[in-house]
């Protein structure tokens, strides 16, 4: 069996607000295995992007435990290892687009001859060959988040964690995403944790969906998807895609 390269047991995060302690997530456990792509669901505001921050090191967490990469700890460094979409693109709008690309790999002391080209690769991978030189403001929305997820990516992370990536883009364009995910995913043989608030996005895009319940973040459950990669829109037809839909309503007590 292979060992997981993400694994929380009984995690928790405390945070000290004006003398108080506000419990964020209360008991979280689950794993995902190298190559996987999990998606971490749940109501608005309940802790998902608070269990993000802690696995990618931004916050330490409170109690329980927690491992990245090989069971002694060694060969793994958050900065070096771990990609990060956000919500919004947040690129630089004075850089181009390549520019904004390669800029964990300046911030990372990567030779620039050889970000370069994987950044010119990755933004073919991307769909965005030919804007290289663009700025950010020539782009759609779309445009800038996949410039976003090739920024994610210049410097070969291990794991890539997405929050919400999609949820500002309009809907049409977000199923377009969605799709271009799974092919970059496929392509690029990345571990990828993926939060979203949308139950039917996570149950498309992920070989596993964690259930988070409302503020603290608690287990709800842990779903295997077992709905056949490459995946298209029509999939959402399928009786199964609908059976995983509303058992994941019904673990946040919405049927």
């Amino acid at each position: 069996m292979t060992a997981p390269f993400i694994r929380l047991s009984g995690v928790r995060k405390e945070f000290e607000t004006r003398g108080e302690t506000f419990l964020a997530v209360s008991d979280v456990t689950f794993d995902v295995t190298e190559g996987e792509l999990v998606a971490l669901v749940g109501p608005s505001g309940c802790g998902k992007t608070t269990v993000l921050k802690m696995i990618a090191g931004l916050h330490d967490h409170s109690g329980g435990d927690m491992q990245i990469g090989s069971t002694d700890g060694t060969g793994f460094s958050a900065d070096k290892d771990i990609g990060m979409v956000f919500q919004q693109p947040l690129l630089l709008k004075w850089r181009k687009v390549l520019e904004n690309v390669l800029l964990p790999a300046e911030i990372l002391g990567i030779p620039m001859a050889e970000a370069r080209e994987r950044a010119r690769d990755l933004l073919n991978l991307v769909g965005l060959n030919g804007f290289e030189g663009s700025y950010p403001y020539e782009l759609s929305g779309g445009m800038q988040q996949r410039a976003a997820i090739a920024r994610s990516l210049v410097h070969d992370p291990k794991v890539v964690l997405m929050d919400e990536p999609f949820g500002a883009l309009d809907a049409l364009t977000r199923e377009s995403m969605n799709i271009e995910l799974l092919r970059i995913w496929s392509e690029s043989k990345k571990t990828i944790l993926f939060v979203t608030h949308g139950i039917q996005e996570a149950v498309f895009l992920g070989s596993r969906v964690i259930v988070l319940t409302s503020s603290p973040a608690r287990m709800a459950g842990d779903i295997k998807v077992d709905l056949p990669y490459p995946r298209k829109l029509e999939i959402k037809t399928h009786e199964d895609f609908g059976v995983y839909t509303r058992q994941i309503y019904g673990l946040l007590g919405m049927t």
